[in-house]
């Protein structure tokens, strides 16, 4: 062991030993860096453990200065204390580096499955997995790092055996306390691993159309098509109905609906619809009909149904679609605009009235003439008809 003989020649070492520890790291750097200029992955390497391996090598190479060269004087009162703080030291950075690693490795496997293609639902569903997979690395390195810097304290581990003792006590307790956050931290893992909804699907959910944005063990963030957020708890998508649009696929059918004259043309409207998706890259070319589906009252509903590729397309193949259609009608139908019509009836009082006749002078099936009493006596030739005399 080399033994320094003052307290200068031990701030020396430790100066030397960091100063060691910056020039390894930036090696290391360098030759990252250089492996970085053609490989992706070494890029995201560098990204994430720059710092966490810096951190931990520094520790280590101060950790191992000070143990070598610490006087014999300061050794006996004061090496079990500094030996305690570097281990804690050295603990809390080798989880950070294992955590950083352990990440990466994540991104490596998530830059496998691109999600700016067509048909993404696998590659949404490893997505939202190993994003939950990265949270519980997190948790439990946290938990792990605490626990092992607990055990170096010789307190922790006398108080051990009746903290196990009690965890059955306190474990009944904090569930009963915590019901409804370990209700959303299983919801979200079983969100996670279920499959029911992944990371970039649209949802409708509370009356909102929007896209989940986010899933963490308690909570799932939808980012809303007008850019707000709605923050909801991970039992919601377990408890309650909701409207998947990627469920399967992306690709989606819409509908564009138009209420018009009876003097509307579906053939020529047909044409028109055809040259429109053809003239647009929204249209993914599954699906484009127009029909009527209703013609009662005074309007002839027409219905378009179209296709796309994803929600956003369809919603802006819809309103192409319908603004289109709106020109040809002004341009080329415009009698197809719908009409209401009204019928002007002239007051009554105002119209000229026929005189009234007596009823004795009116004309009836059987009486009023010649013919109509002959007729009358074919019906009662029994009864004999009696004419009232002129007085």
């Amino acid at each position: 062991m080399f033994e320094v003989k003052s307290w200068l020649g031990l701030v020396v070492v430790c100066v030397g030993a960091i100063v060691a520890a910056v020039v390894v790291a930036f090696i290391v750097t360098v030759i990252v860096g250089a492996i970085a200029r053609r490989k992706a992955w070494a890029q995201r390497l560098a990204r994430r453990g720059r710092w966490p391996f810096r951190i931990l090598l520094i520790d280590i190479a101060l950790w191992i200065a000070l143990t070598v060269s610490m006087p014999t004087a300061f050794a006996r009162d004061w090496a079990p204390v500094v030996n305690h703080v570097m281990l804690i030291a050295t603990i809390a950075s080798g989880a950070w580096f294992a955590t950083a690693m352990v990440i990466f490795f994540e991104d490596i496997s998530l830059n496998r499955y691109r999600l700016d293609v067509p048909n993404n639902a696998y590659a949404r569903r490893v997505r939202t997995q190993v994003l939950l997979i990265r949270r519980l690395t997190v948790v439990a390195a946290v938990i792990m790092a605490v626990g092992a810097i607990l055990l170096t304290f010789p307190g922790a581990q006398a108080a051990g055996a009746s903290i196990l003792a009690s965890a059955g006590i306190i474990s009944v307790v904090a569930g009963v306390a915590a019901q409804s956050t370990l209700s959303n931290v299983f919801a979200g893992m079983q969100l996670a691993f279920s499959g029911s909804i992944r990371v970039d699907d649209v949802v409708v959910v509370e009356q909102q159309w929007g896209k989940i944005e986010e899933i963490t063990l308690t909570y799932v963030v939808v980012h809303i098509w007008d850019d707000r957020r709605m923050v909801l708890p991970s039992s919601y998508f377990t408890t309650t109905p909701f409207e998947s649009w990627t469920r399967q696929h992306s690709e989606l059918l819409g509908a564009v609906e138009f209420d018009l004259d009876w003097r509307v043309t579906p053939a020529e409207m047909r044409e028109e619809l055809a040259r429109l998706l053809e003239r647009t890259e929204l249209w993914d070319g599954r699906v484009g009909v127009l029909q009527v589906t209703d013609a009662v009252g005074g309007f002839v509903r027409v219905r378009v149904l179209v296709t796309a590729s994803d929600a956003p397309t369809l919603f802006d193949l819809r309103c192409y679609v319908r603004e289109g259609l709106i020109a040809w009608l002004h341009r080329s139908s415009a009698e197809s605009i719908p009409r209401t019509r009204v019928q002007m009836v002239e007051s009554e009082e105002a119209l000229p009235r026929e005189p009234r006749r007596n009823d004795a002078d009116a004309e009836g099936l059987f009486s009023g003439s010649a013919e109509a009493e002959q007729r009358a006596t074919q019906f009662t030739e029994s009864i004999p008809v009696v004419k009232p005399q002129d007085e």
